[in-house]
């Protein structure tokens, strides 16, 4: 899926991030959405979209559930991309042109991208598995409870237990998935890279600043949460907010060997 024709981009150099670099890209993050809304509200809403037909197409249905489940991973990383791209070209002073822009999400296609997508797509397939697994092993004998409407369920011992084992295999799990995709997602856009290699500088980026980079993924959850009340509308705004901050504190985390 990638250009042969173009040369391989000379890998960048991982600097040291503080936290006050983390708050400025979050600032020109809430800067570039002020500067170009409608770019923003369309890209989030692909997210929102998702997530609504989750919960209502996907509720009953195993079809709907597996067809949203698998698809909405996947189409995640365009939208991402297509906030990079209009922070990219703010940065610039290139004017923001509709067409041009959503060519530059589609010509993703035959990059790097889909791989990413497909990534996180078995990554997220496998988290699913484990976390019916570990639903099952704690709530298996309580499988004729419709914890739909029996809440109570979740409050006894095993219940409790079952929620912490989630809570916390689940942000092990998430901050990886974080991990390998915070940096590389923004540098496969401007750079000829492959994917892995992408991933493994990602990974050695928050290996190098896993204080600041804890401190970065718990605004992103925390922002997350707050933006999906109610019925995921805040996400409209928190959405690109967080796309074009992950652009800054990428230019800020990765620069370019002298």
């Amino acid at each position: 899926m990638t250009d042969t024709s173009l040369a391989p981009s000379p890998l960048p150099h991982i600097g040291r991030l503080t936290l006050a670099e983390v708050y400025a890209a979050l600032g020109a993050g809430w800067r570039d959405f002020r500067r170009a809304p409608g770019f923003g509200l369309f890209f989030s809403g692909v997210y929102v979209l998702a997530g609504l037909g989750l919960v209502s197409l996907g509720a009953g249905t195993v079809t709907w559930t597996l067809m949203l489940s698998l698809g909405f991973p996947l189409i995640a990383p365009f939208a991402a991309v297509g906030l990079y791209e209009v922070s990219r070209r703010l940065e610039a002073g290139t004017p923001l042109v509709w067409s041009e822009v959503l060519g530059v999400v589609v010509r993703e296609k035959d990059r790097q991208i889909p791989w990413m997508g497909a990534i996180i797509v078995i990554y997220f397939l496998f988290w699913t598995f484990l976390a019916h697994m570990i639903f099952a092993l704690f709530m298996g004998l309580s499988v004729m409870t419709n914890i739909t409407s029996s809440y109570e369920a979740f409050l006894t011992p095993d219940g409790l237990m079952m929620i912490a084992v989630e809570l916390v295999v689940g942000g092990i799990f998430a901050f990886l998935l974080f991990a390998l995709t915070v940096v590389s997602l923004p540098l496969l856009l401007e750079k000829e890279v492959d994917f892995i290699t992408a991933m493994l500088l990602s990974f050695r980026t928050v290996q190098q600043n896993l204080g600041v980079m804890l401190v970065w993924a718990a605004i992103i959850a925390g922002l997350l949460i707050v933006g999906m009340v109610p019925a995921f509308l805040g996400l409209l705004v928190v959405l690109p907010v967080l796309g074009h901050a992950t652009w800054h504190l990428y230019r800020r985390a990765l620069y370019d060997p002298v």
